[in-house]
């Protein structure tokens, strides 16, 4: 056992004095990492990228805005390949295109980096004599193009409030609107459709094991319950009060219900009313919002907005999406703006509603 333990050990040193001559022979001043290219290389030429995208940074994208373009998965050689990123600029008609190239100038000299950039955005400022009477601007790639639409004018944003009576929590008054004050914001709410339906149930016999008043006469009391199952039968208990006085008959949590006994099957007749609440305001021809929040919405008490809104300059020719000029609409029940492309009702059926809407009260006057 001792004499093979001493050969393995033996054949180990061996080994490992191999390796240390070997390596030690291999080994020079000289040595480092192997180039990838020849000594004599170079490249000059254009890059690639996969896309190039604009933005303001805003939904509303003004003229004076300063505009930032994304430029992704360029490809350049290597990093240190790239010289320079460069934007080309034509004008036709009302639309800028903006080309942008990618130089490259490539060496033998080394570079540990990938042939793909990491995404890299440009901020631009462009001179007032290049946008006069530009509307768009179109960028120019390999694959995709980007483009956005230019605006002339100022954004204002503010707060502010309006008061919602109660009535506007029944139906029955619906078409129904706040009051205007001076052409300002109002809310309206209008029903749209009705859908019938039944829901079935019989009573319940209820016995009560803990009786607080001694009554002379009781009347049986029905405890409908506060919500309805349509896809079954709902099952209603009938308990006991005194019928001469206000007096307790039953403690409520004493009360134990038998289902074996029910009554006759019985049909209970409903509704559901569908019902849209929309924000409605005249705004400045061919005007749009920005930015549009609800921060509350309280039916007898105040809803809050907060909403951007643009106002075109008076040699602004384009408008928004909106149909009628000097008015806008906000759908509160789907929290998006009505236009007439993606609306069942027409801007100018809902402003007609508008207008023959019923007032509801205002708020009540502070003591």
């Amino acid at each position: 056992m001792n004499r093979f333990r001493s050969k393995y050990m033996v054949l180990g040193l061996l080994w490992i004095l191999f390796a240390v001559v070997f390596f030690a022979g291999c080994e020079k001043d000289s040595d480092g990492p192997l180039n990838v290219s020849k000594d004599d290389f170079s490249y000059d030429g254009d890059g690639f990228f996969a896309y190039a995208r604009l933005d303001s940074g805003k939904t509303i994208h003004l003229a004076k805005d300063t505009l930032y373009l994304d430029m992704g998965k360029m490809w350049t050689f290597s990093n240190c390949a790239l010289k320079s990123i460069d934007l080309h600029f034509e004008k036709q008609d009302s639309v800028l295109w903006i080309a942008p190239t990618l130089s490259i100038h490539a060496t033998a000299e080394d570079c540990a980096a990938p042939y793909y950039r990491p995404d890299t955005t440009l901020k631009l400022l462009l001179p007032s004599n290049l946008m006069t009477d530009i509307g768009v601007i179109k960028v120019k790639n390999d694959t995709l193009l980007d483009s956005i639409v230019l605006r002339r004018g100022t954004l204002s944003r503010d707060t502010f409030e309006m008061y919602l009576d109660s009535s506007f929590a029944d139906v029955n008054a619906f078409p129904l609107r706040t009051k205007e004050k001076k052409h300002g914001p109002t809310v309206l709410r209008v029903l749209d459709s009705l859908t019938p339906r039944v829901f079935y149930w019989r009573t319940m016999k209820s016995t009560c094991t803990h009786r607080v008043d001694m009554c002379k006469n009781t009347v049986p009391d029905t405890v409908y319950p506060s919500s309805w199952n349509i896809n079954d039968t709902n099952l209603v208990p009938v308990h006991y009060a005194c019928a001469d006085s206000d007096s307790v008959y039953c403690i409520n949590s004493k009360w134990e219900n038998d289902s074996t006994e029910l009554g006759k099957l019985q049909e209970r007749p409903d509704t559901i009313w569908h019902y849209s609440t929309y924000y409605t305001e005249k705004i400045p021809e061919c005007g749009t919002y920005s930015s549009f929040e609800i921060n509350t919405f309280v039916v007898g008490g105040t809803a809050r907005f907060i909403r951007e809104l643009f106002t075109p300059d008076e040699n602004e020719t384009f408008c928004g999406p909106n149909s009628k000029k000097d008015w806008m609409v906000y759908n509160l029940s789907s929290k998006e703006m009505v236009v007439d492309t993606d609306s069942t009702l027409s801007l100018d059926s809902l402003y007609k509603i508008w207008k023959k809407a019923t007032v509801a009260p205002d708020a009540p006057k502070e003591k």
